[in-house]
């Protein structure tokens, strides 16, 4: 700690700044209030002051220039008021805690009595005379210093060049309400004091912002420009999401002007999560990113088509279902069909459609064929062959739009149409007895008046009908890619390539399940790939950024494909191999399949191995599940070491669980996971619970939000989460007894922040052999 008359002089510009703070704070209200009711009152008058009148075109124009006059008024009053409102928003954080940082830096020339003492907060703030800064955004060039470097020589970058000098001090400051708490004069990144006042709190329904925690391989990541590929390899609890929202954060910073929160996608692993980090960018005073998950991404694709499969229920069927008969040819379909081999088989495959072999859909209306589909197939092979399938495709759909025009003349004169005529109502009736009255010569007394008025009647109705017909050309909808796809698993004998052993039962899985309008998971990325080969890519070139949470679940096909629709974007990979739980996922280092999809000039790597979520006694227990374990290295924050409880039955291991959840909530533990591996087992965990646990909720894959409170959770929707304490419902061989199913084991266990219990019904799963406790057990 400083001596008192130093921290009394930090305190005294604490006082200072506050109270400019407010002071702005009051104006910038006052002025909110008065644009308040300026829009109000625009809205409220809008009609009384814009001069309407259509007599003639110089008063239509003038009426025009006052519509828009009136609308752009409206409009800079609103976008006035949301600056003012985003900037009051972020004074009344500065009120609370305007900084928490301090750099002292003098540049290479300078004398250090010129230094000039540099301030850090979640924003910016200007003093009295606008010309100074009271405090420097964290993300401003020169507050790189304070992440970056200890006392001493230090440089940034800045858009004009690289800045040197020497940094002469570096303090830290926790300060609550305007006053200063903690103050720390240090020599590395982020003292353990203030580290240990973050990571001691209770976990949150929603992920925080914590700028002052920053570590120095974490701003590597968050201020990285060059990379077009980021790959973020990261233990469990190393901060990736963090860093991947405040990276987000600085982007918006330093383009601002050039880049905008909709041209930033977050894929997330799922829906959950989203709630979960909803609030880091606005508390940065960011709008927030688009976000989805890949299987929404999906059905956006496929749902009109398909029932489409997935990710969860895909694991859910690798996790329960070992011992079916087919289970073999699923797996090793799904480790096929997500590598890059199969992509080549593709690539293979949609060439030869070049030749022959493409499906088509007949066009039909009101139950007869108007086009058939050997037709379409014909005139599709007809253009030379040396054009691509996306432009014979096109060429086709153009021909079937003239063929569609010259039909529709020809269905005016059917029985249907007189019928539907007679059930026209009169505005449409009035509108082509409008439309002709315009034209010259008509006047409804003759045969041919009548004619002409029949048969501009027959003309609307079969254009009306024939609408979804012409709307289904456009869509390419008369090339049948459910069966183009179906084909692939039949006629591949005639593409080169190897094949997998259990290739037959993988093809014969496959066309049941497409026949049924069904897809697995393992099978969309690639059908959607074949699409979009034969009918061109719908790339992306809006997004500039594209950041991929849980990367290590995603396999090599859909990486690739991820590239081909976002193909101008900068990619922002973070996961970690020891949490790859899915068997699409695991078709090797799916990173290394990502970075070999760019020039090495054009990656970067990091590697975060300092876990700061879970106490060190924790980290040290779970780090023995995995290998490599050792080289995580565990932040040095204390706590009770976990501990594993045989039981005797499940009647006792719900009311052993139970006497554990109060003991954890009188502690002041406010989210508690009682995680199950599978959504089965979480569901009789749950049930069994629920009688006597009040307050306790089910999670599963539908569910869109995260919550406090006590919850029962899947291991596989828990990753990306972390809670104040977990237990692990049955830690069994049986349950976590195949080696494929330790990643998930770790995955689950790595979720507690302070407090980890284990119980087992029978045996104990061999992955706990390694583990390190307080004490050996005596029932291991």
């Amino acid at each position: 700690m400083m001596p008192n008359s130093e921290l009394e002089q930090e305190q005294l510009r604490v006082n200072r700044v506050t109270k400019w703070v407010k002071e702005q704070i009051e104006g910038l209200q006052d002025q909110a209030g008065e644009l308040r009711e300026d829009i109000v009152d625009i809205r409220k008058n809008f009609w009384d002051d814009v001069t309407v009148n259509f007599e003639d075109s110089a008063e239509s124009a003038e009426t025009h220039a006052s519509l828009k006059q009136q609308a752009e008024l409206l409009s800079e009053r609103e976008r006035t008021r949301r600056v003012a409102m985003e900037q009051l928003g972020l004074l009344k954080k500065l009120a609370q805690s305007p900084y928490f940082g301090r750099i002292d830096f003098v540049e290479d020339g300078e004398s250090r009595e010129a230094i000039e003492p540099i301030y850090l907060g979640v924003g910016s703030l200007l003093d009295e005379s606008g010309a100074n800064y009271l405090i420097y955004d964290w993300r401003a060039p020169i507050s790189g210093l304070y992440y970056d470097y200890s006392p001493g020589p230090a440089k940034y970058e800045t858009p004009s060049g690289q800045i040197s000098g020497e940094m002469t001090l570096k303090r830290q400051y926790i300060i609550r309400q305007g006053e200063i708490e903690g103050m720390f004069d240090t020599g590395v990144t982020i003292g353990d004091e203030i580290l240990q006042a973050v990571l001691g709190k209770q976990s949150d329904s929603q992920m925080k912002s914590i700028v002052a925690t920053i570590q120095r391989e974490q701003n590597q990541i968050i201020r990285n420009e060059r990379a077009r590929l980021l790959l973020v390899q990261g233990a469990a609890g190393s901060g990736k999401t963090s860093a991947a929202l405040q990276r987000v954060a600085y982007l918006l910073y330093r383009y601002r002007g050039t880049l905008n929160a909709d041209q930033i996608v977050l894929f997330s692993p799922n829906p959950m999560f989203n709630s979960y980090v909803a609030t880091v960018l606005p508390e940065l005073g960011e709008q927030n990113m688009q976000q989805t998950t890949y299987q929404q991404y999906l059905e956006h694709r496929l749902v009109q088509t398909f029932d489409l499969e997935d990710p969860f229920s895909q694991l859910e069927y690798t996790l329960s279902a070992a011992h079916g008969s087919e289970y073999d040819a699923r797996i090793e379909g799904i480790r096929y069909k997500s590598s890059l081999a199969f992509i080549g088989l593709i690539d293979r495959y949609a060439a030869s459609l070049g030749e022959k072999g493409l499906r088509f859909r007949a066009m039909k209306f009101r139950g007869r064929t108007l086009i058939t589909a050997e037709a379409i197939h014909e005139h599709f092979y007809s253009h030379n062959r040396s054009y691509p399938i996306p432009n014979r495709l096109r060429m086709t759909a153009e021909w079937l739009l003239k063929e569609l025009t010259r039909l529709g003349r020809e269905e005016r004169g059917k029985r249907w149409v007189e019928e539907e005529m007679e059930l026209l109502d009169n505005e449409t009736y009035n509108t082509v007895y409008s439309e002709l009255l315009d034209k010259e010569g008509f006047t409804q007394n003759s045969f041919d008046d009548h004619k002409r008025e029949s048969d501009r009647l027959a003309a609307i109705i079969v254009q009306e009908r024939f609408k979804r017909l012409r709307s289904r050309v456009k869509r390419l909808k008369f090339l049948d890619m459910p069966e183009v796809y179906r084909q692939l698993f039949h006629e591949t004998n005639e593409q080169e390539g190897e094949y997998p052993q259990l290739w037959a039962a993988i093809c014969e899985g496959t066309a049941e399940k497409l026949a049924r309008k069904e897809l697995f998971y393992e099978d969309a990325t690639p059908y959607l790939y074949l699409k979009e080969l034969l009918e061109g890519f719908q790339t992306n070139t809006s997004v500039k950024h594209l950041f991929v949470d849980e990367a290590q679940d995603y396999s090599p096909f859909q990486f690739h494909y991820l590239k081909k629709i976002f193909p101008s974007c900068k990619i922002t990979a973070l996961g970690d191999l020891n949490q790859s739980i899915f068997a699409h996922a695991v078709v090797g280092d799916s990173f290394h399949a990502l970075s070999g999809m760019y020039e090495e000039q054009e990656t970067e790597r990091v590697v975060l191995e300092r876990s700061y979520r879970s106490t060190r006694q924790i980290s040290e227990f779970t780090s023995s599940f995995i290998a490599g374990g050792e080289r995580i290295i565990p932040f040095n924050r204390s706590g009770p070491w976990p501990t594993i409880t045989p039981i005797a039955d499940e009647e006792e291991l719900a009311k052993r669980i139970a006497q554990r959840i109060e003991e954890l909530k009188k502690q002041g533990n406010s989210s508690i996971a009682v995680i199950g591996k599978t959504a089965e087992e979480s569901r009789l965990a749950f049930e069994a619970l629920s009688a006597i646990v009040p307050d306790i909720h089910l999670i599963a894959k539908e569910t869109s939000t995260f919550e406090q409170g006590v919850v029962v959770i899947p291991s596989y929707l828990a990753k990306g989460v972390e809670f104040d304490a977990v237990i692990l419902y049955n830690a069994s061989s049986l349950v976590y007894g195949r080696e494929d199913e330790r990643k998930l084991f770790y995955t689950a266990c790595t979720r507690a922040m302070h407090e980890l219990h284990l119980y087992y019904l029978g045996e104990p799963t061999s992955f706990l052999e390694k583990a390190q406790l307080a004490e050996p057990l005596k029932n291991i």
